[in-house]
């Protein structure tokens, strides 16, 4: 079957079954273009269709992949460390293609407005950019990806959601996705002190698109809850406690996570202090 004929879904398995980087984001770039050609009407309709993603995505021989505990401390103040974080940054880029392709395969069975797949290839397609535009930075400070370790932990949810689409909505964009919001602007002020403007750009590209992928989370997540006609703060809250393996930790970015549809007491109460207090 060439590429033409290929379902949504197949093509979404398609890239996860993907092993190489540069090639997993090619693939899923050209999959994407695609998929809004035809959504435009320039380009043979492409169906939802079904297919069965893998449980794990195809992986290259490198990055050696560790629990999250045993990945060697980065000190981001020194070259090496600073090239170890943008190396970390890189692996959760890639990891976030594969995330958002598989959120695709994986329920494509459940009966979704087509917007929700737009926003899924749209996601998927910025994400591959992000990879991309991080290992031009890791190339300009003379390494590359797979030159160093990487942790499992993001993949880590995708399995444990793997048969539930609000989890997945709830634990993905809305909580590791949301993170990222936190995080960011502290490393753009890391890299700017190092005086490293290409770097300082390609964050500044992901900061500012990661907001629309937590939004895609959110706005999915609450059209099930509408559609179940169940409150969506106390089901979040469920889920979250139920597949994610630690609490939430300040601080947070409260604007870009207000910007991305999640509000304060959305998060707050799955904040390590809280959760302590609730058990007192």
């Amino acid at each position: 079957m060439t590429s033409s004929n290929l379902s949504l879904a197949e093509r979404a398995t398609q890239v996860l079954n993907t092993a190489d980087g540069a090639e997993k984001t090619a693939l899923s770039r050209r999959h994407a273009a695609d998929w809004f050609a035809a959504r435009a009407g320039t380009h043979a309709p492409i169906e939802i269709g079904t297919a069965t993603p893998p449980l794990h995505p195809a992986r290259p021989e490198h990055p050696e992949l560790l629990s999250p505990r045993d990945v060697p401390k980065r000190k981001p103040g020194s070259p090496a460390g600073q090239i170890a974080l943008l190396h970390a940054v890189a692996h959760i880029e890639l990891n976030a293609v594969d995330l958002h392709w598989d959120i695709i395969a994986r329920f494509s069975h459940i009966p979704m407005p087509m917007g929700y797949f737009d926003d899924w290839v749209k996601a998927a397609d910025e994400e591959s950019k992000h990879f991309n535009l991080l290992c031009d930075c890791l190339a300009s400070l003379g390494s590359h990806y797979g030159a160093l370790p990487a942790h499992t932990g993001m993949w880590r949810a995708a399995e444990d959601t793997a048969h539930d689409l609000m989890g997945r909505l709830a634990v993905v964009p809305m909580v590791l996705e949301a993170r990222g919001l936190d995080v960011t602007p502290g490393m753009i002020k890391i890299f700017r002190q190092a005086k490293l403007p290409q770097v300082i750009e390609a964050l500044e590209v992901i900061y500012s698109e990661e907001v629309s992928h937590v939004a895609y989370g959110s706005k999915w997540f609450h059209f099930l809850c509408g559609r179940e006609n169940v409150d969506p703060k106390e089901v979040f809250h469920t889920l979250v406690r139920r597949y994610f393996h630690s609490t939430l930790k300040p601080p947070f970015n409260e604007e870009k996570r207000a910007e991305a549809g999640i509000p304060p007491d959305f998060y707050w109460p799955l904040t390590e202090n809280l959760s302590a207090e609730l058990k007192d």
